[in-house]
């Protein structure tokens, strides 16, 4: 291979700058919507103190800090898929793909479990029983529905993120010189674990 191929195979495509770039303002546009949301609980939080720190215990703190070990350790396998890519073991890169997307749905499956029992409770925007509370764990629960699932929302996105670049290393269009795509699904995924590692003490540690 001559020195200009060897240059060519290495030098970033043209829109690889354009894709970083555009993924970095989406994030930061997602920084923003889950920023206003930190600040409306802060207020909340400050004017309510004793009725956040009694609804707080109404939930799994367990089931909160599996989660957390679960996204932190699936964000490290997605940096992993990144340089297993860059060595060029395209193999080795989809199986720690296929291990993020596996932590993903032991997410899922907790936050199923944690809302189905706080709903068969009646602790649920609308119900009875949590109308019947005061004010300020009326909306804890409600900040609790809204935010979390926002974040599970993400989550699932990321999971169709992941699968669409499976998709694309098998079409040999991502591969060891042109992982952009790649780089920018784990970024995205790297997001959704930093917003959960603030959901996770705001909600289950406030007490």
């Amino acid at each position: 291979m001559s020195s200009l191929d060897h240059a060519a195979v290495h030098q970033p495509h043209r829109d690889d700058y354009g894709s970083r770039m555009g993924m970095w303002l989406f994030l930061f546009t997602e920084l923003i919507l889950f920023g206003g949301l930190f600040i409306i609980y802060a207020v909340y939080r400050f004017v309510h103190q004793q009725e956040f720190h009694l609804a707080a215990q109404e939930l799994n703190t367990t089931i909160g800090l599996i989660n957390t070990i679960a996204l932190l350790t699936s964000s490290m396998t997605a940096a992993m898929s990144i340089t297993a890519m860059q060595k060029g073991n395209v193999r080795f890169s989809k199986a720690l793909i296929w291990v993020t997307i596996g932590f993903a749905f032991v997410f899922m499956v907790n936050k199923y479990f944690e809302w189905g029992s706080k709903i068969s409770h009646g602790i649920y925007p609308g119900s009875k029983d949590l109308l019947a509370k005061p004010e300020g764990e009326i909306l804890y629960f409600g900040l609790y529905y809204v935010m979390t699932g926002l974040h599970t929302l993400h989550v699932i996105i990321g999971v169709i993120f992941f699968l669409f670049i499976l998709r694309q290393i098998k079409q040999g269009k991502i591969a060891s010189d042109r992982y952009v795509r790649l780089e920018n699904s784990a970024l995205y995924w790297h997001l959704v674990d930093l917003i959960w590692i603030f959901l996770f003490p705001l909600f289950y540690l406030i007490h």
